[in-house]
């Protein structure tokens, strides 16, 4: 019998190497990912058995995930929390976590930013620089 393929998405990597390690003791074969856009690519690339998603991850989008998982069941709408949250991930990433640029693009002031990155559990991402100011 094959081992049972799982993939483990989360970006706390403490938690994700705990579960994987539990896992592996069981027998299966275990990917991990610490993010959702990854994660999706190796969903196209293997053929995984099980899933394990943090749903906290700022880039996760609930109502995409959800109508792959059940294409024909009806998906509620995200909240506009999250949906800010996600927006905001995404201009963090796309300014290289540079946050006065990211306020400028999202029209907001850079404290307005400031407190929303804290609000939505951002600020424990690090993107590929931060902006030199300390946050």
């Amino acid at each position: 019998m094959l081992p049972l393929q799982v993939l483990i998405v989360g970006a706390d990597v403490s938690r994700r190497r705990m579960l994987a390690d539990a896992l592996r003791a069981a027998g299966a074969r275990v990917f991990e990912s610490g993010d959702s856009r990854t994660a999706a690519e190796s969903l196209g690339a293997a053929g995984f058995e099980a899933v394990v998603i943090d749903l906290g991850l700022p880039s996760l989008d609930r109502a995409r995930l959800s109508r792959a998982l059940a294409p024909d069941a009806a998906v509620a709408p995200d909240s506009l929390d999250d949906a800010e949250r996600r927006h905001i991930e995404r201009t963090l990433r796309h300014t290289g976590g540079n946050r006065r640029q990211a306020a400028l693009i999202l029209g907001i002031s850079r404290s307005t930013l400031l407190h929303k990155i804290r609000k939505f559990g951002l600020d424990r991402f690090r993107f590929s620089s931060e902006d030199g100011e300390g946050g």
